[in-house]
């Protein structure tokens, strides 16, 4: 069974007192045993610190975070997307559609 992992890489914020998250660069990692495979992709926001929902840099949480992306990208339906993507790239690590070798080589 694939684990998948949401996580966030790097965030870019505005050069002001409200240190607005601009650009959240987030990693979506699938761990099936001995297969692996991963996305990277970025996000960006329009900050308003006025908002009510609105939160200070200093209190972000990855996961507040990841939950901004993720529902910036379309929510629990693209989510599904990009993990269903992620499994079939290592459902093909695991059993490849093509091998290479040479017949007369020795086996490693």
């Amino acid at each position: 069974m694939t684990t998948f992992t949401w996580t966030i890489a790097n965030l870019e914020r505005t050069n002001d007192d409200a240190k607005g998250v601009v650009v959240a660069h987030y990693r979506v990692d699938g761990v099936d045993g001995e297969h692996t495979m991963g996305a990277y992709g970025t996000q960006s926001f329009t900050p308003d610190p006025s908002a009510d929902d609105y939160v200070a840099f200093a209190d972000l949480t990855e996961a507040t975070v990841v939950g901004w992306v993720q529902n910036a990208l379309g929510g629990a339906e693209k989510v599904a997307e990009i993990e269903t993507a992620l499994q079939g790239r290592i459902d093909e690590q695991r059993s490849p559609a093509t091998v290479s070798g040479l017949p007369w080589a020795a086996a490693e």
